[in-house]
């Protein structure tokens, strides 16, 4: 499966050391790379369909510092989707009302219908992409009901609802942003860790260093702003637990879309 890497933080935090580690995981994860250094202002994706290790480009961007307030990277091992640009993470893209969102995935998706349609919508093949393009959606969809813009309290509310529903028989460890929040979530016990340090929090799928990293909190949603936790969703009880007949499985239901 895939890896994410996530940061909170108050103040512009390198992240290169970090980032090492992290990348130095894509001898098991060969299939894609990217980074997502995020502000209010955007998001700069950088990202490539190869193997991190083997990444000129990425050699000479981690030897300069990579710097935010808010960053995701990814390396990829590819279950659904072909090994192409199109299907490397981070997805990013704008709401109706202009603010950009950024997502990262480290899961399988093996049974949510409110997906399958964007099969046929989305540029590239993985599930992935369709949990990003109907987050979109249904949050579009409901600032139109509401007129304006959704504030923070009932944007959190909507994804909380979705992601514990879509949780449901299917892996979802997700970290995704707006620019000012940064958003977390998993449901397979041991497959997400953090860190808090001197206004920093740090996510990953495995502890990066000899520090005193933590299971991620479990099977709830979990907002950050400025490097500390700001809101907890609904504690779903929906855990996941992988096994060679789910990933057998998956193969079979796409097989047929």
């Amino acid at each position: 499966m895939c890896e994410i890497f996530g940061v909170s933080s108050l103040n512009d935090f390198t992240a290169n050391e970090y980032l090492k580690t992290f990348y130095s995981h894509s001898d098991f994860h060969p299939h894609g790379w990217g980074l997502a250094c995020i502000s209010r202002n955007g998001a700069l994706v950088e990202k490539e369909s190869i193997k991190a290790s083997r990444s000129n480009y990425l050699r000479e961007r981690l030897s300069q510092p990579v710097t935010a307030k808010i960053l995701l990277a990814h390396i990829r091992y590819a279950t659904i989707g072909n090994v192409e640009y199109k299907n490397c993470h981070p997805f990013t893209g704008k709401d109706g009302s202009g603010r950009r969102w950024t997502l990262i995935h480290n899961g399988t998706i093996f049974d949510f219908a409110p997906l399958y349609p964007y099969t046929k919508k989305q540029k590239g093949d993985t599930d992935s992409e369709r949990i990003f393009l109907y987050l979109m959606d249904m949050l579009n969809e409901a600032q139109r009901k509401n007129g304006a813009r959704l504030h923070f309290e009932e944007r959190f509310g909507m994804f909380d609802k979705i992601i514990s529903e879509m949780a449901a028989g299917n892996k979802l460890n997700l970290l995704f942003s707006d620019g000012k929040y940064l958003y977390a979530h998993t449901n397979c016990k041991g497959t997400l860790h953090y860190l808090e340090k001197n206004g920093v929090t740090l996510i990953s799928t495995r502890p990066l260093s000899d520090e005193d990293w933590q299971p991620f909190p479990f099977a709830q949603l979990i907002a950050f702003n400025k490097g500390r936790q700001v809101k907890a969703g609904t504690v779903h009880n929906h855990e996941y637990i992988e096994s060679e007949e789910a990933m057998k499985l998956i193969y079979r239901i796409f097989a047929n879309l």
